[in-house]
């Protein structure tokens, strides 16, 4: 009897244990699937959902009338390097150190990947990266990945069919493009490795950057997306000749017959990959417990032979790429999460890449408080993120842009651009001399009418942060 009561004590000790064990991976699986998607100079318009395109869109169209359409977020910057490092470690142009396309994490930094860990995530980064270039120090192993494949270097991320690819710190030769042969197309093959890893059994929930390097030049994508488009052309010539066609021509000297053929193209392969990975996500039964950000890290570049006045590609919005006029930082933002939104809506607030880490450190019930080193002067819009949304407070959004050496559209080399926003007031100031600007965003898009000499309280508040933070 006695061993009877002890194998009965054993067993209830044992069943408990069983028990908690199966209500934590039961609390760990209901924490929701996490896929950030960033593509690179993707214009506001250059998208269906967002307006009049000849691009075809189909898959991105289909996620904003499923998911949230925010027609009024941000990117971090500009330009790639600090908008990306903005949106890895929650911190608008006030807490950055550095606001030129020269900017890297550094080996203290906290990013998103760190932050998701504390959560028993499971990380991956699949794409172009550029933002961290010690091995063993600011890679993605070492800034809180467990996975990585694509692009390390941020002239890697010019080709679109590279030479060379790096998996989890090992270098890869793609001898489909040696030889001057374009036989794997960059944006696939990180389409590819997303796939077979929502594919895997796993007991965690996982986070996936997914970060294309289109529609970025170089032009280049496989034919049978540019073959959809007949569009008007004008042939760009890069280096044909040995003459230079226009001032991006050392980074791009290859000529492209249909240079607006083959933009739209690239932008309609991303839309391609992005229902690869929905039909992925249904086939596994991952799709309804999953949450989808899809966006740009910056304005329409005109690189390489694109012309984005052609597409319109940052309309209603003044300026593109390298501006900090909204058409350089007003970027297309599409949300899915069919197990909390579940109708289709625009949402109008005002938003940008430093809210992203306290966001998803909101939704997988991640204290930042707790999380040593993070600095970050985002907020969270988990609130906006299901069918009753809560109204956000007021704030200030704030960006700065310094151009730098090795640009060739940088001007004056120091000069520092900034750029505000509170509430329906936008103000710009080009330089740390230049004249204010004020302008009404909402009524103005194309910021065309300054009314900093007719709101001279609200222009003196926009001064006053901008020589706060000019330094």
């Amino acid at each position: 009897m006695k061993f009877k009561s002890k194998s009965r004590l054993l067993l209830g000790a044992l069943t408990t244990v069983l028990v908690s064990l199966g209500s934590t991976v039961s609390h760990a699986a209901e924490k929701p699937n996490i896929i950030f998607i960033l593509t690179d100079d993707l214009g506001f318009n250059q998208i269906g959902a967002y307006g009049n395109t000849p691009i075809k869109t189909p898959n991105l169209d289909k996620m904003a009338n499923n998911g949230i359409r925010f027609d009024q977020a941000y990117a971090g910057n500009t330009v790639c390097s600090p908008s990306r490092v903005s949106l890895f470690t929650g911190r608008d142009g006030r807490y950055m150190s550095n606001n030129s396309n020269t900017v890297e994490l550094t080996h203290m930094d906290i990013t998103l990947a760190h932050v998701l860990k504390h959560a028993n995530y499971d990380t991956a980064l699949f794409g172009k990266y550029s933002i961290g270039q010690q091995m063993g120090v600011t890679d993605p192993l070492a800034m809180g990945f467990d996975t990585w494949y694509g692009m390390y270097s941020i002239l890697e991320g010019h080709r679109q069919y590279p030479h060379i690819m790096w998996r989890d710190g090992k270098k890869i030769r793609i001898s489909e493009n040696e030889g001057g042969k374009k036989g794997a197309y960059a944006q696939e093959l990180f389409t590819e490795e997303a796939i077979n890893y929502i594919k895997q059994d796993r007991e965690n929930p996982f986070f996936m950057m997914l970060t294309f390097s289109s529609p970025h030049a170089e032009l280049g994508v496989p034919e049978k997306y540019s073959k959809q488009y007949e569009l008007e052309e004008t042939p760009y010539m890069g280096m044909k000749g040995g003459v230079p066609a226009d001032k991006y021509a050392a980074y791009y000297p290859e000529p492209v017959d249909k240079p607006n053929a083959t933009l739209a193209g690239m932008v309609t392969a991303l839309d391609d990959y992005v229902g690869q990975i929905m039909a992925q996500l249904k086939a596994t039964g991952q799709l309804d417990n999953t949450i989808i950000f899809f966006t740009s890290d910056n304005g329409p570049h005109d690189e390489g032979g694109a012309d984005p006045e052609f597409f319109k590609a940052a309309a209603p919005y003044k300026g593109q790429k390298r501006d900090l006029y909204d058409g350089g930082i007003h970027v297309p933002m599409l949300v899915q999460w069919p197990a909390k939104i579940k109708q289709g809506r625009v949402d109008n607030t005002p938003w940008l890449f430093a809210d992203v880490m306290p966001t998803l450190a909101d939704i997988a019930d991640v204290n930042l408080n707790l999380v040593p080193r993070v600095r970050t002067n985002g907020v969270s819009i988990n609130g906006l993120l299901d069918d009753s949304p809560q109204k956000m407070a007021e704030r200030v959004l704030y960006w700065e842009f310094a151009k730098q050496v090795g640009d060739p559209n940088s001007g004056v080399i120091g000069d520092t651009f900034q750029a505000a926003r509170k509430g329906n007031w936008k103000a710009v100031r080009y330089t740390v001399q230049g004249e204010m600007e004020l302008y009404d965003i909402i009524n103005d898009p194309h910021e065309s009418n300054n009314l900093a000499s007719k709101k001279p309280a609200l222009t003196k508040e926009f001064f006053d942060l901008f020589e706060k933070y000019k330094d």
